[in-house]
């Protein structure tokens, strides 16, 4: 039996690869991508792919009725992708940019995951994929709404998760690290436009930031490809019991284990290293 899937954010990086591979594996894959070019690129490339822009709500829930229809009125999972990264110190964010943030990290994936919840009722079984980030699990300077985006995430799953029991509904988290696509791209292009770099107290360190972030190669060790997070999210389908929570990348794993052990002010004088 094909299994259907509707992922989210699939025009570039872990979203693209993950439609290709899972179509290639022989699931009925439903991609979504913001612009229509990108629709028309990825349709021509043989994937069912449809418009849904996650800033949009009623984009949204157009676009969930559309993946219904093209999986013949049952969808067995989805796979909560596309989002992006807002960097700037906390200081220096318009509350109107962190907003923007969450209705892309956030609110939209909410809308669509309780859309996929009531219809999965209905059928009695389905699998909730959120593709979360090791930011999730610790904060980084300089990336405080990406951090309270993630965080946020975690914890209304985690929720999520115990209030499904029983529904054979099943919700996992992907913790990738560094993974290989064009976040830091689309990350430097955020910061340029919302974050007013001249005449912040930052600025110093602002200039580092452009500098990791135009990086023609990845600027951080352990950096993997995006196939890493598909065999995550193949388990996540297809495993009896989906696990809670999917580790990706040695800085995820190392992150998660340091987070246990060391106190708040150890934790942070590390982590402060990676400005």
């Amino acid at each position: 039996m094909t299994t259907s899937i509707l992922i989210t954010g699939c025009s570039t990086g872990i979203g693209y690869y993950c439609a290709h591979a899972l179509h290639n594996a022989g699931f009925h894959v439903i991609a979504s991508c913001r612009k229509q070019e990108d629709v028309y690129r990825l349709s021509r490339e043989g994937l069912s792919c449809i418009h849904l822009d996650l800033n949009d709500e009623q984009s949204i829930i157009d676009g969930f009725e559309q993946a219904l229809k093209l999986c013949d009125g049952k969808l067995d999972a989805l796979f909560n992708n596309g989002a992006y990264g807002q960097p700037g110190a906390v200081e220096d964010l318009p509350t109107t940019v962190l907003k923007q943030q969450f209705e892309t990290n956030f609110f939209a994936w909410h809308t669509l995951t309780n859309l996929a919840i009531k219809h999965m009722r209905t059928h009695g079984s389905g699998r909730i994929i959120h593709n979360s980030s090791v930011l999730g699990l610790v904060a980084l300077p300089f990336r405080g709404a990406y951090n309270a985006s993630k965080f946020a995430l975690e914890g209304l799953t985690d929720t999520l998760r115990m209030e499904l029991k029983g529904s054979n509904i099943q919700i996992s988290l992907i913790e990738p690290g560094p993974i290989t696509s064009k976040f830091r791209e689309n990350a430097k292009q955020a910061f340029v436009n919302n974050i007013n770099i001249e005449a912040s107290p930052h600025q110093q360190d602002y200039l580092a930031q452009l500098d990791r972030l135009a990086a023609q190669t990845a600027p951080q060790p352990f950096t993997l490809e995006p196939e890493a997070v598909y065999k995550k999210l193949l388990h996540a389908l297809t495993a009896k019991h989906a696990k809670p929570r999917y580790y990706v990348t040695f800085p995820t794993y190392l992150m998660g284990y340091l987070k246990r052990i060391l106190s708040t002010r150890w934790l942070d004088k590390l982590l402060i290293k990676n400005r």
